[in-house]
């Protein structure tokens, strides 16, 4: 039986947040001195503490009471306080599945948090068969599952996270930051049957605000409750807020450029069959193709000289290489690239 009294750290849970001068009064005035801001200037106020518009916006889009809303500095803010909330520095663990996303392990490094890492199958998938073990253990609070994988691009058994979520009694984060180029659906209409789990997003992706850094949790009320006690007061900025609003109140021209991603990807896989270096292309539910080839290193730095930039993947996934889907213009280039490369290669091995 999940208990998030058990699950939180003591100190967290006696914890009295900090009221900053926006929380006590949120309406409008016509004069503010509450706040010691500079009565100068068009960016000399405060932003909303609790990002009010983006959730009620957000409620609308993903069919979630705004109370189970947490907006924060990126997702990396969502798997960071996970942290803080939960683990108890040089005490308490999390677990992940590898190869995945890299930052769980520095935010359990920056922590003090012991991370297990376990092997994904030869199919990239989670073996339910090493996990129970593990749910045994007191000291397990966090479970991280990357939904789409980041870097191999698939999507998990729904049968294996839902048994993951189901036994284990600590928390489950399912990180969707690629979800919106995926067939498959948000874990976010599961809330409502497992208490212990939150999900994270981002509108660094398919929303094209990286540079922006907001990123999103959903989760009971009980836990974004808790998640905005823990927060800094004024953790994202009006010119932030101000941006994922106007990217959210455009959902057409949002759907149009995925939709051109989504394009880009099916032509530019077709296209890397064609490309004799190219060994294996692995399937993909996000923005990104991972590739196996006869070099990674080698190809990696040759694309380089060629002002072609991708991410050289062979310290987690042997001879691969991650190609992000870019615009027509830019993967013409990069197939370009990769057939001459192709051509040059050919030409030594039949001098040999």
């Amino acid at each position: 039986m999940f208990s998030l009294e058990k699950i939180i750290r003591p100190n967290i849970q006696q914890l009295k947040a900090y009221s900053s001068a926006r929380d006590e009064f949120n309406g409008i005035a016509e004069v503010y001195l509450d706040a010691n801001e500079n009565p100068f200037g068009s960016l000399n106020r405060y932003p909303d503490p609790q990002q009010i518009a983006i959730k009620e916006r957000l409620s609308e889009i993903k069919k979630v009471n705004t109370s189970q809303i947490f907006i924060g500095n990126g997702s990396d803010e969502v798997i960071d306080l996970a942290f803080r909330i939960f683990c108890n520095p040089g005490k308490n663990k999390a677990l992940t599945f590898t190869p995945s996303y890299g930052m769980y392990g520095v935010s359990a490094a920056i922590n003090d948090v012991e991370l297990i890492e376990l092997a994904l199958d030869k199919d990239f998938q989670i073996d339910i068969n090493t996990l129970e073990s593990y749910f045994e253990d007191e000291n397990l609070k966090l479970i991280f599952i990357c939904l789409p994988n980041n870097p191999t691009g698939n999507c998990f058994k729904g049968e294996t996270i839902e048994f993951i979520l189901s036994k284990f009694k600590g928390i489950v984060i399912i990180d969707e930051a690629y979800i919106d180029f995926s067939t498959k659906e948000s874990f976010i209409s599961e809330l409502k049957n497992y208490p212990n789990l939150i999900v994270s997003q981002t509108f660094s992706k398919a929303w094209g605000l990286a540079s922006v850094r907001v990123g999103a949790a959903y989760a009971s009320q009980e836990i974004i409750d808790v998640y905005n006690k823990v927060k800094p007061p004024y953790n994202v900025s009006a010119l932030n807020q101000e941006a994922v609003l106007n990217r959210l109140d455009n959902l057409a021209q949002f759907e149009i450029e995925k939709n051109i991603i989504l394009n880009e990807k099916e032509k530019l896989e077709k296209q890397l069959q064609e490309i004799k270096l190219v060994k294996k292309i692995y399937t993909s539910e996000a923005n990104f193709i991972l590739i196996e080839v006869t070099n990674a290193n080698e190809l990696y730095n040759e694309l380089v000289h060629q002002k072609i930039i991708t991410r050289n993947r062979n310290n987690l996934v042997s001879n691969c290489i991650r190609i992000t889907i870019g615009s027509e213009k830019e993967n013409k280039k990069l197939i370009k690239a990769l057939q001459q490369l192709s051509v040059t290669s050919s030409e030594i091995e039949n001098s040999l």
